[in-house]
């Protein structure tokens, strides 16, 4: 990996920056939401009042709302010098104290950065080794957080922010948010792989779907693929690849979303601009309200389903059963006797008559 060079810090809005550490936003910055001169946009973390406790939490940078619940109901919450367990606690935080494992909880400026990651370069945020971080790069110690992360060895877009609310969107399947990698792989792929995969692929972890897998050209010995992902399994594109046979060359994520890498150079970075962030929360929206109402059309037919089952099988009992040896006739007890068909119930009811009045006659008899 060739050595990264460090650069003066500038204000320019087109020129990409590299590791300058950034000054802390002052207070006079926090009582406003202004745009910053790069054309990114900083604002204020859970703004205005009666937010959830998670919420806030994660906009100060603690993790994904799930994670924050769970620090909630671990007791290592308090708000207002009271340990709070309860899920969906409401605060404001312009007013209230609020303090995780006894440190205070401040609002901070939400920032939004895209870089591009060489490889090498770890996306963890603590790293016992002491080896070469993402946040090392951008010198942004602001409780910050990689959005999808990519291996040691693959390279390409990622982005970096505290917005714990907008990265959970992002990075969860459930909104389907694509990512679009440019894969290099050994070998000749042939049609009949591309077609396996596009039908999924079993691992261990469960069935891999592709959105899209196509050959972008062939060289020697190897093959130039372009895939995309809404899917965020471990180390997915490998293992799946792996399975038909390929091993994986290079690795390089270009797109996330409508966030593309473009011309950003390697080990650079950039903030996000305010069209930017407004295009990934659009995105995640309108996901999220298209799936909600999937579920409520399969909840829906479900229950239409159900009904109508129901009505059908009420009606099959109310109709009286047959069977092979003829229909059952309620009695006073409400089972059924078999009878036969007309001709041969005459004739059946005129046997049991004899039966009876010889069975009588023989008792008479004997007395």
């Amino acid at each position: 990996m060739p050595p990264l060079k460090k650069t003066n810090h500038s204000t320019s809005t087109d020129q990409p920056k590299q590791a300058p550490v950034r000054p802390r936003p002052t207070s006079a910055s926090k009582n406003s939401t202004p745009r910053s001169k790069s054309g990114g946009t900083r604002k204020l973390a859970a703004g205005g009042t009666e937010v959830r406790l998670q919420k806030v939490l994660a906009a100060a940078g603690l993790g994904s709302r799930r994670s924050c619940e769970e620090l909630i109901s671990e007791g290592r919450v308090e708000v207002d010098r009271q340990v709070v367990k309860k899920l969906g606690t409401k605060v404001n935080p312009d007013e209230q104290e609020i303090k995780v494992d006894g440190q205070h909880i401040a609002r901070p400026t939400l920032r939004y950065y895209m870089l591009n990651k060489p490889a090498g370069v770890l996306c963890t945020n603590n790293d016992p080794a002491g080896r070469l971080r993402v946040l090392d790069l951008i010198g942004d110690t602001n409780h910050l957080f990689t959005i999808g992360r990519l291996d040691r060895s693959s390279e390409g877009l990622l982005i970096i922010t505290n917005d714990g609310e907008l990265a959970n969107r992002i990075a969860h399947p459930s909104y389907e948010v694509s990512k679009v990698y440019l894969v290099r792989v050994a070998g000749d792929m042939r049609r009949e792989d591309l077609a396996g995969i596009r039908e999924g692929v079993y691992l261990s972890d469960g069935k891999a779907h592709v959105e899209s897998i196509r050959i972008k050209s062939h060289q020697k010995k190897t093959t130039e693929l372009e895939m995309v992902l809404s899917e965020g399994k471990n180390r997915e594109i490998r293992r799946v690849l792996a399975r038909v046979r390929h091993k994986v060359l290079m690795l390089k994520r270009i797109a996330i979303g409508p966030i593309r890498l473009a011309d950003l150079p390697e080990g650079a970075y950039r903030e996000l601009t305010y069209r930017e962030v407004s295009a990934l929360k659009k995105l995640t929206k309108s996901k999220s309200r298209s799936s909600s109402g999937v579920k409520k059309k399969r909840t829906a037919r479900v229950r239409k389903d159900s009904a109508s089952s129901s009505r059908s099988d009420a009606s099959r009992n109310s109709q009286p059963r047959t069977q092979s040896k003829g229909n059952r006739q309620p009695t006073a007890t409400g089972r059924g006797r078999p009878t036969a068909s007309t001709g041969r119930g005459k004739s059946s009811k005129s046997s049991q008559s004899s039966k009876s009045s010889k069975s009588g006659a023989g008792r008479g008899r004997r007395r």
